[in-house]
């Protein structure tokens, strides 16, 4: 919910002298139709007679009209070109940093904001996206600073108003953070966000009437909103009414299984109902972040749903050696073509797990995104209860603004900002493990190439990525294998299964082979089988005190 700015434009008006009517004059005028505006700033892109502040500012319009579609790569590549054609265009930094501060890149993007404060050292909208970037990485002081000097330099400035009643918030400065919402409604009533967060500030009160008129008078213009939605639960949560919480947190789920404040209000839920398992259940699913960053609210919430699993997972006792597995093939997909390798790969290697003695072995083929989520929930319960908790899965996967996601076979993804809706984000797969007392093993048969890019609408900047899932960093005690590593295509190989099936398969009947060099004899083995094309790559790893083998010896 963090709130920054990107109109820019009049740090570049300031600087850009009367020119010829035409293409240049209407590219400057901020109060032109914006398509006919882009058109002309494009128009004197293409015009090489046209150079310095004219052309910088043509082609922050560009960058401008990409950050609004939330293509931050493109909008970084015009605002480069924009610097290029003139070095002091300070609304160009601004912009450029704004791009980087929502790819997650705040080393770029906090310089970009210091030079744009260096060439306009009270800019405000530079003071307040810096102090936004504060705000993400906790550092409450300076980001209070920065929007105090923000408004300084602007008293208007809405988001300022709104990120200064963010950090009140925080800090439990309750009477001042509505005083800084109100200000933010009066100059932009229309907008939704101060209403979320007084929501959260009368709960935190216990004033709930008032609470939950704020978050009813969001639910009534955006019925389905989740953040709404689930702030709505914790009220509910606060005042004892449990069923009103839960359907709220389920309703949160039933939009999207992959949201983690649902997941953490229903943790403390169950915790009060004295449901310890499903506690768990819900915050692992809150705790386990593997996207490449948080903003302060979703960090502070991990780190409670951390802390309130080291409680409850203390309290569950050693029980029985016992090793567990999912198996998951995909092949049967309704939206796109259907691949033939997957059920028989999840087949070859469920077979292996029940050879080499695993207790339970579920093999669950052609998915869709209920039944996904159901059989997740259910393995959890089972991997509480056993040492080895192992999921693997093959289908299609793919990477989306830094998540992984598992692909459905019902998954529909007409517009790309629908895949955390649609599909299985790979951390809910690194939860249903995350119970098992010694070893917690996902393998992933997944890096297909995506079959969604031609027909999916483009509105944001996730780089859908044809060849392999980014890298991930999982928690201790974690093991995450890659059939490929990033970069590269896992490949269906000439026979009946796959490559990494076909060697994971033998190998895990290998007897006295230590499971960390089982995967490294894996990994060797692919690569020779497929020509040097394709790699295995493992992240994370089992604690280091203990040896583990699918099959001890004879």
């Amino acid at each position: 919910m963090l709130r920054g700015l990107f109109l820019f434009v009049v740090a570049i008006l300031a600087t850009v002298p009367a020119l010829a009517a035409g293409d240049t004059d209407i590219c400057i005028d901020t109060k032109a139709e914006a398509s006919a505006r882009l058109a002309a700033c494009e128009r004197v892109i293409a015009d090489e007679k046209i150079t310095g502040k004219p052309k910088a500012e043509a082609y922050w319009v560009r960058g401008d009209s990409f950050v609004k579609k939330r293509d931050y790569d493109k909008a970084i590549i015009a605002f480069n070109a924009s610097l290029d054609a003139n070095p002091d265009a300070a609304g160009s930094f601004v912009g450029r940093g704004w791009a980087h501060s929502q790819k997650g890149d705040d080393d770029h993007a906090m310089e970009d904001f210091n030079r744009a404060l260096k060439l306009r050292p009270n800019f405000a909208i530079a003071l307040n996206n810096r102090g936004t970037i504060f705000l993400r990485q906790g550092a409450l002081q300076s980001a209070l600073d920065d929007f105090n000097a923000a408004l300084k330099s602007d008293p208007n400035q809405y988001y300022a108003h709104h990120n200064r009643g963010h950090v009140l918030m925080i800090s439990k400065d309750y009477e001042g953070s509505l005083a800084e919402f109100a200000e933010a409604e009066r100059i932009n009533p229309a907008a939704l966000s101060h209403r979320n967060y007084r929501c959260q500030v009368y709960t935190a009160l216990r004033q709930f009437d008032k609470a939950l008129a704020e978050c009813n008078s969001v639910l009534e213009k955006e019925p389905k909103q989740q953040y709404a939605t689930a702030s709505r639960g914790d009220i509910y949560l606060a005042k004892g009414d449990l069923d009103a919480a839960l359907k709220d947190y389920n309703a949160v789920l039933n939009i999207n299984p992959n949201n983690m404040r649902a997941h953490l209000g229903r943790g403390r839920l169950f915790e009060q109902r004295r449901n310890s398992a499903q506690a768990r259940a819900d915050y692992r699913s809150a705790s386990l972040a593997l996207t490449k960053f948080d903003d302060i609210d979703t960090a502070m919430a991990r780190a409670t749903a951390r802390e309130r699993l080291a409680v409850l997972t203390s309290q569950i006792g050693a029980g029985n050696a016992r090793r567990v597995a999912l198996i998951v093939g995909n092949g049967a997909y309704k939206n796109v073509p259907a691949l033939a390798n997957p059920p028989r790969d999840a087949t070859l290697v469920a077979a292996a797990l029940r050879d080499v003695g695993f207790q339970t072995v579920t093999l669950s083929n052609d998915l869709g995104r209920d039944k996904f989520f159901e059989a997740l929930h259910a393995f959890a319960a089972e991997a509480e209860k056993a040492d080895w908790a192992v999921v693997y899965y093959a289908g299609h996967g793919i990477e989306i603004g830094g998540v992984n996601y598992l692909v459905p076979v019902d998954a529909r993804l007409a517009v790309d900002r629908d895949a955390e809706t649609q599909m299985v984000a790979l951390e809910q797969i690194i939860a249903a493990v995350g119970g098992a007392r010694k070893l917690r093993l996902v393998l992933l048969d997944a890096c297909r190439d995506n079959p969604f890019e031609k027909n999916m609408q483009r509105t944001i900047s996730l780089k859908l990525v044809d060849k392999g899932f980014s890298n991930i960093e999982p928690g201790a005690g974690f093991m995450v294998v890659y059939a490929a590593k990033h970069g590269e295509t896992a490949q269906d190989g000439d026979g009946a299964n796959s490559p990494f099936a076909t060697a994971l398969a033998r190998e895990i009947r290998a007897p006295k082979v230590e499971v960390r060099r089982m995967f490294d004899i894996v990994r060797d083995d692919v690569w020779i089988a497929t020509k040097h094309a394709q790699q295995p790559f493992t992240y994370g790893s089992p604690s280091g005190r203990d040896d583990f083998y699918f099959v001890a010896g004879k």
